[in-house]
């Protein structure tokens, strides 16, 4: 797919990440954000254009990009978040770039579905862990326990789904963009510049959205193809 093409195919995703790119710009300005913070946001755009297309090349720009989230958020106290970024999200989403790039679909790669007991077994493992989580933040003192917590196992869970290109991350993608919408409103109490980030969040969710749509049909066609 040649540029020109690829913007007319993306035309209302770009507008939106211009128009987000400029909301983050003006409230980073007006609330002294600094550049260290809001760095990462822009490549972010980016990265949610292309999850927004399933493309797997999402993940190798994202792998490198949270090195710089790790720093943002160990300035907030989010020790889940920081943890997660440099020692789980950078690794498994630069594997996840290599394994989709071996069973390439298009711009994007072959996607499974789990069994009915594997949905089981990840549900259980995920609330069990989701709780022990919290009782360790609370005791080192997180101010955002519970929303850290669900947030960063979301996170984990969402990218092994990805690596193994399970469909159902597609839905649990969604409420974890809205988790993480909520994570950075509960954040902006003590933190009023961390609107450029609650900013992304909601630009995130739209992406993640237009995405689980993408990836549906990516597997129909897939799923078509097999059974001819």
């Amino acid at each position: 797919m040649n540029f020109k093409t690829f913007v007319k195919k993306n035309a209302v995703s770009l507008c939106l990440m211009i128009i987000t790119a400029a909301l983050i710009t003006v409230t980073g300005v007006v609330y002294h954000q600094r550049v260290i913070r809001i760095l990462p946001l822009y490549i972010s755009l980016v990265i949610g254009l292309l999850q927004s297309r399933a493309s797997r090349f999402a993940p190798l720009l994202g792998g490198f990009n949270s090195i710089l989230y790790m720093i943002v958020y160990l300035n907030l106290g989010l020790y889940a978040s920081a943890g997660y970024a440099l020692l789980f999200s950078f690794p498994i989403q630069i594997i996840t770039f290599v394994r989709w790039s071996r069973q390439k679909y298009k711009d994007s790669t072959q996607f499974r579905a789990m069994t009915c007991r594997q949905r089981i077994a990840t549900a259980v493992i995920s609330g069990v862990a989701i709780a022990v989580l919290c009782l360790i933040l609370d005791w080192i003192g997180s101010n955002y326990s519970v929303l850290d917590s669900l947030s960063s196992l979301l996170g984990i869970l969402v990218s092994i789904l990805t690596m193994l290109a399970f469909i159902e991350y597609t839905w649990l993608m969604l409420p974890s963009g809205l988790i993480g919408i909520a994570l950075n409103f509960a954040t902006m109490q003590d933190h009023p510049e961390q609107i450029t980030y609650l900013i992304f969040a909601i630009y995130s969710l739209i992406c993640v959205t237009i995405g689980f749509f993408r990836v549906r049909k990516l597997y129909a066609e897939q799923t078509a193809t097999h059974q001819e």
